[in-house]
């Protein structure tokens, strides 16, 4: 009882984590996307550490909290995004992992993480570009925003990995213990 005692209480930290950033997102406009994206890290910790199911409810969990506190809506979607593209690259490199038939594992999750990427990126680009473009969305726009999203999306894949390895593996045995 204790050990899902402590894991529930910690879960409940970093959604509020999730809270503060999200709210100072919308207060410090220069540094929104970073703090977005550092928000849905937690999502990434909460799957790492507890599983995948664990973890989608801590991402369903954060945007319903998120929604009624945060002052921009927009953003709560947009931590949504980066958190279904974090739960579900983490499902794929589990079953990747297990996969003992594929030969070039790395490039299999790296063509997955860019077709979960491109499966919410692109509807968005053409259907809402609202979301993304302020101005007036054209082809030449269309094309150069393509191309952006999927640098943007190495960058933040490589933050990630780089904050679960470096960071959170540092202090996660002084929170969690084990």
């Amino acid at each position: 009882m204790h050990v899902k005692g402590k894991k529930i209480a910690m879960a409940g930290l970093l959604v509020a984590l999730t809270v503060v950033m999200l709210v100072l997102s919308s207060v410090i406009e220069t540094n929104s996307l970073f703090l977005i994206a550092a928000a849905s890290f937690c999502v990434g910790i909460a799957v790492r550490e507890w599983g995948n199911g664990f973890g989608a409810a801590f991402l369903l969990a954060s945007v319903m909290i998120n929604l009624f506190v945060a002052p921009n809506k927009f953003y709560c979607i947009t931590f949504a995004g980066m958190g279904i593209y974090l739960c579900a690259s983490e499902f794929l490199w589990d079953k990747i992992a297990t996969a003992s038939h594929l030969r070039h594992r790395n490039a299999a999750l790296w063509l997955g993480k860019y077709l979960i990427f491109n499966l919410m990126y692109v509807p968005v680009l053409f259907l809402a570009p609202q979301f993304i473009f302020t101005g007036k969305m054209n082809g030449l726009a269309a094309a150069m925003l393509l191309v952006v999203g999927q640098a943007v999306l190495f960058v933040y894949d490589q933050a990630h990995r780089y904050f679960q390895v470096y960071i959170w593996g540092k202090i996660r045995k002084k929170l969690i213990g084990d």
